[in-house]
C-alpha cells in the first residue's frame, strides 16, 4: 500500500533519550482536528489507518513500518491494535484523557503514552462553572420557556442561588483546582475528595465521594477516567447529595453510574444535573432529554478554537519530540 513520504521523515528506536531519529511511518487512528491532520500528512510519512478500505489488509502487510501512533481520548490504541504494530514506540493523544489506552501494557512493551494536559484546564474549568450556573438557575429551561411563548402565561419559577453554596470538587486536579480558583468568586464552600489529601490546599477535604456529596449542595466531577473511577459517583452517591444537590460532569460519563443518574433524576431525588459527557457517546437516555432539569452539552468542555488549537501543536511537538530524539514532551503519569 502506498503511502505518502515527507522529506526528513524522521529507523529504529533510540535506546536511551537523546539517540538518534526514529523512521518510520506515523498511524493516525481516529480523525483529528483538521489542522492536526494537515501537519501529519505535510510533514509526516502518515497514514490514517480509519480512512483505509480495508484496515486489517493494510496491518497485515505494513505494520512493521508504524513506529508512532497519533489518536483521540475517545479511541486511543486498543490491545489489539498494539499488538499488531511490533515497532510502535509511541501513542500520542490528542486530548487529556487516555483511558482507551492500556497504558500498563504499553509501557510493558516499552511504548511511552502522550496526552496533552493543561493546555485544555481552562477552557474546561470555564465550562464547568457555566454548566453549575445554568442547571442552577435553569438557564437553559428558562431560554426555553420564552421560545414556547410561555412567559406571557405566567412568570418563570424561582430557582436556586449559586453564590455562596457548598461546592464539592471531586477529583482536585489541574482541572479542579481551575474549578475551585473561579467558584472562589463567588463565595462558595469549598470541599474536595481526592486519593489523597492535596499538598497546599486549603480547602476541606472528604476521604469518599459519598462523604463529599452528602456535604453540598452541587458536586463537579473532575476526576480522571479509567477503571479506577467507573461508577465511583453511584447510587450512594447520588441519595447523598440529595433533592436539592445538583450534578456537575466535565470529566467522563463513565464516572457516573448512568442509570442510577437516570432513576435520580427521573424520581427528583436529585435537584438537577448538567453532562458534558455520557456513558455511549453520542448516545443520550431519553429520560435525561425530555427532562427540563438537566443541562445537556455534547462534550464540548475542551471545544474552543483557541484550546483545541493548542491541543493540536502540543500533541504534534509530542511528536516531533519522539521522532527527533525518541521521547515525549508530556508523558501520561
Amino acid at each position: 500500500m502506498s503511502h505518502p513520504s515527507a522529506p526528513g521523515d524522521p529507523v529504529s528506536r533510540p535506546s536511551s533519550p537523546g539517540g538518534p531519529a526514529v523512521r518510520g511511518t506515523v498511524l493516525q487512528v481516529s480523525p483529528l482536528l483538521p489542522a492536526l491532520e494537515r501537519a501529519l500528512a505535510e510533514q509526516y510519512r502518515a497514514v490514517r489507518l480509519h480512512e483505509l478500505p480495508d484496515p486489517a489488509a493494510y496491518l497485515r502487510e505494513e505494520a512493521g513500518d508504524v513506529v508512532a501512533a497519533v489518536t483521540s481520548a475517545r479511541f486511543g490504541v486498543g490491545n489489539s491494535l498494539m499488538d499488531a504494530l511490533p515497532r510502535l514506540g509511541a501513542v500520542v493523544h490528542f486530548g487529556v484523557g487516555y483511558e482507551t489506552t492500556d497504558v500498563a501494557r504499553a509501557r510493558a512493551r516499552g511504548i511511552d503514552v502522550s496526552n496533552t494536559p493543561d493546555v485544555l484546564t481552562d477552557c474546561v474549568a470555564d465550562l464547568a462553572v457555566g454548566a453549575l450556573i445554568d442547571v442552577m438557575r435553569e438557564l437553559s429551561a428558562a431560554d426555553r420557556y420564552v421560545r414556547a411563548g410561555r412567559w406571557g402565561a405566567a412568570p418563570y419559577p424561582l430557582t436556586s442561588r449559586v453564590s455562596g453554596k457548598r461546592v464539592g470538587i471531586l477529583g482536585l486536579g489541574r482541572i479542579g483546582r481551575a474549578v475551585a480558583r473561579r467558584l472562589e468568586g463567588f463565595d462558595a464552600d469549598i470541599a474536595y475528595c481526592s486519593r489523597a489529601p492535596v499538598p497546599g490546599v486549603a480547602h476541606r477535604y472528604l476521604p469518599t465521594a459519598r462523604e463529599l456529596a452528602a456535604e453540598c449542595d452541587a458536586l463537579v466531577v473532575t476526576v480522571a477516567g479509567g477503571a479506577g473511577t467507573r461508577g465511583l459517583v453511584s447510587a450512594e452517591v447520588l441519595e447523598a447529595l440529595g433533592p436539592r444537590g445538583h450534578l456537575v460532569n466535565v470529566a467522563r460519563g463513565s464516572v457516573v453510574d448512568e442509570p442510577a443518574l437516570v432513576a435520580a433524576v427521573r424520581e427528583g431525588r436529585i435537584a438537577g444535573a448538567a453532562l458534558d459527557v455520557f456513558a455511549d457517546e453520542p448516545d443520550v437516555p431519553r429520560e435525561l432529554t425530555e427532562s427540563d432539569r438537566v443541562v445537556l452539552l455534547p462534550h464540548i468542555a475542551s471545544g474552543t478554537h483557541e484550546t483545541r488549537q493548542a491541543m493540536a501543536d502540543l500533541a504534534l511537538d509530542n511528536l516531533r519530540r519522539f521522532l527527533a530524539e525518541g521521547v515525549l514532551l508530556t508523558p501520561v503519569p
